[in-house]
This record gives structure tokens, sequence and C-alpha cells, in this order.
């Protein structure tokens, strides 16, 4: 692998100078934050964000177009010849009943930023800005991609589908961060598959519905889809080679109206990591097997139904590309402060800007927990229960040093790729 400490000390040099411009906007950013964790819209709905990503990318000189892959937004700047840069952040939000009692808190029943998209955007605009009032330390072009729909794995394929590279160029580069919960101020990065494909799938389990109190008259699909969820453990645990990794999960288990009515059918929701091909379909293919076992098991009249909810392909880090970038977000940070978290179970689509460009892809973690609670809650053994992962209704990142640390990595990022 190449040595990139002069280039390292280089970009470090530049994102020096950039990052002076920080002060001055990290209170504006910092409502921001708030203000779009108050107003989280869902996957495809996200018409006030992306309306205020524009705004605001266009008041930075950014020549924007909205409405890429129906709610996503494209800023661009071009500053002389260089590589192509791209940066991007995803802004949608989860169904998910907020339950963190802060005083900017969701005013959207039912919906929350629970994962930290918010911050993600945030963000990348406090980047755009730096690196537009310093264009004298660079050349090239920036690409800031506001991504819509990532949570249902759809978001990167629509704004490739509506011809992202033909209107935009290709990257040379495809740079992003997702905050997480361990210490802020740290990075995590990890070279290779750093994140899991996803395939999320619906079952439908047919039975024959009955009295509850003539059970010998039905087919039950309560009992039928219990057995299916208790079996399915054993997909992991009996079937996967101990040296590899996944994930199954049944998310959701839905049957019946009323407790004397035997329903006719009930529904599961799984959701399925894995990392390689072969392991991805031995894990399908024992999924199915289950399913459709357990039916006839239970002497179901017709075959259960399985369709594909979303799916997400395994994000993989160019070792080179992450070298490279690290080495110059370290220089800024501290080397101490960048880490290997080995690879994540959580899934993102952002790789797909770069595979189907066929260019390296940089993405990395950055810490959104108070670093005192985070060392309390893991001396203690409780991490798990005291500190809110995403996903959670409590999961609410520190806005600072969370926010100041993505705004440092994004921009020290890019400039670790532009020209000077």
């Amino acid at each position: 692998m190449p040595d990139y400490t002069a280039s390292a000390k280089a970009a470090a040099e530049a994102a020096t100078t950039a990052l002076r411009g920080l002060g001055s906007i990290r209170d504006d950013l910092a409502g921001l934050y708030r203000d779009l964790h108050a107003h989280p819209e869902l996957s495809f709905a996200e018409h006030r964000t992306a309306a205020e990503v524009a705004r605001r990318a266009g008041e930075l000189g950014y020549d924007v177009t909205t409405g890429v892959g129906r709610t996503g937004v494209v800023a661009v700047l071009a500053n002389g010849p260089g590589p192509t840069v791209l940066l991007r952040a995803d802004f949608d939000a989860l169904p998910v009943r907020e339950r963190t009692g802060l005083d900017y808190a969701s005013t959207t029943e039912g919906v929350m930023h629970a994962c930290g998209h918010d911050m993600h955007v945030t963000c990348l605009l406090g980047a755009l800005g730096l690196l537009a009032e310093a264009r004298s330390l660079w050349s090239g072009t920036v690409l800031g991609v506001f991504q819509p729909a990532e949570e249902i794995g759809q978001g990167a394929r629509a704004m490739l589908d509506d011809g992202f590279y033909e209107r935009f160029g290709t990257p040379d580069i495809v740079l992003g961060q997702h905050v997480a919960p361990f210490p802020a101020g740290m990075i995590g990065a990890h070279a290779g598959p750093a994140f899991a494909a996803t395939d999320a799938l619906k079952v439908v389990m047919y039975g024959r519905g009955a009295h509850g109190s003539r059970p010998e008259a039905s087919v039950d699909p309560v009992v039928m889809a219990a057995s299916t969820v208790l079996r399915l453990q054993t997909v992991v645990s009996r079937e996967v080679p101990a040296g590899e990794t996944a994930v199954v999960t049944v998310g959701a288990l839905n049957a019946g109206t009323k407790d004397n009515i035997i329903p006719d059918e009930a529904e599961l929701k799984l959701n399925i990591r894995t990392y390689k091909d072969e392991v991805r379909t031995k894990v399908l293919g024992a999924v199915e097997r289950i399913v459709r076992g357990e039916a006839v098991v239970a002497g179901a009249e017709r075959e259960p139904d399985i369709t594909e909810i979303d799916s997400f392909p395994v994000l993989v880090n160019d070792a080179d590309a992450l070298a490279r970038t690290m080495a110059a977000v370290g220089a800024v940070i501290g080397a101490d402060k960048v880490i290997d978290p080995g690879p994540v179970t959580g899934s993102e689509d952002v790789g797909l800007f770069g595979t189907e460009a066929q260019v390296p892809v940089c993405y990395w973690l950055f810490g959104g927990v108070d670093a005192e609670e985070f060392g309390a809650a893991f001396a203690a053994g409780t991490r798990d229960r005291d500190i809110p992962s995403n996903h959670s209704p409590f999961f609410a990142p520190l806005v600072e040093p969370t926010l100041t640390t993505g705004v440092t990595a994004l921009t020290t990022a890019a400039l670790a790729w532009l020209g000077a």
C-alpha cells in the first residue's frame, strides 16, 4: 500500500486553513441540526428538508439541482481542472415515535430522525460551506449529494436511474460518513466489506380460520408463524459456518384481530444481514426452506408467500482510498482518534455510487455519544443497555463535538482528493 504521509500532511495543512471558518458557522449549523431533527420526513417525502438543503447550498454558491431521484438534491461547485469528489449525506427519517425528551424533539407524530441523518445533512452543508470559502486551496469539482430514501434502500438507485452520471459527471471518489453510538470526537473506518448486505422479506403464512373454542376446525397460522420464528433462530447457529457472519431477525409478526378468533393468515417481516454472496445464498435458502416446511408440517392448504421488501448490497471500502483519506483525517484530528471498528452489521446504499461507476468508496463512522457516559457504560458492561443505538426512540447524537468532528472529517477527506 502506498505511503500517504506526504499527501496527508498537505491535505491537513489545507484543511486546517479551511476549518478556521468553522467557528463562525458552528452556531448556525447547530440550529439547522435542531430544526431538521424537529421536522423529520419519511423516505421519498423529504420535501421540506430538500427545499432547505437546496436553499442553503445555493446561497453557498453551488449549482443546485432538485428532484433528482424524486426528492434528492445535488449541489455542484466546479473550481477548475482536477478530480471530481462526491460527498454524500442521506436525509430521510424513520417511522419511530421519539422518546428523547429533547426540547427540539420531533414535532411529527410517529416519525423521528432515529438514525442521525439530520446530523449527516448538517455536516455536509457545513463542509460545502468551508470548501466554497477555501476555493483558493483546491481545484476540481465537488458534488454534494443529498440522498433520499436510504432507510428503504431505494434512494441511491433512484438517483442513479435518474441519469446521475450523465447529468453531473462521474466521480473519482465517493466519500461519506454515518454517526454511530460511540464516543464523539472519534472516527471509525474499516477497509474491505465494511457494512453488511441486507435482505428484507415479507412472509405471509396461510391457515384456515375458526372459532377460538374449536381449534380442531382450523389450521392455526399463529402457531405456524410462532414455530417458524423459533426455527429461524437455528439458521445462523446451525447452518452458517462459525467463521462467517450472518444475522436473521424477525422484526414483526402480525396476526388476528380478537382473542376468540383463529385468523386465516399471519404475516412476518424478516431482516437478514450477510457479507458474502455464498453466505447470503445459504441463509436465504434456509429461510425459504423453513417457512415452506413449517407450512407443510402445519397442514396448510396454501403455500406461503415470500416477497422482497428491500435489499442493500455489501458496502466495500477500497483499502487504498480508506488509507489515503484516514491518513489526512488523522493528521487533523489526531491519529489516535481514528480506529478500526471492524465490519458492522448495519447496511448502506451509498456504495452504489461507487460500484456503478467502478470508482473507490470510502465511508466511515463518527461518534455521537458523550465520551464519559460511553466510558462508564463500557466499564460497567452496560453499553448495550445504557447507550441508545441507531433506530432507537432514544437515539440523539450529542450536538458537540459530533458536529465539529463530522464537518472536519468531510472537509479534510475532500481536500485529500481534490487537486492542490
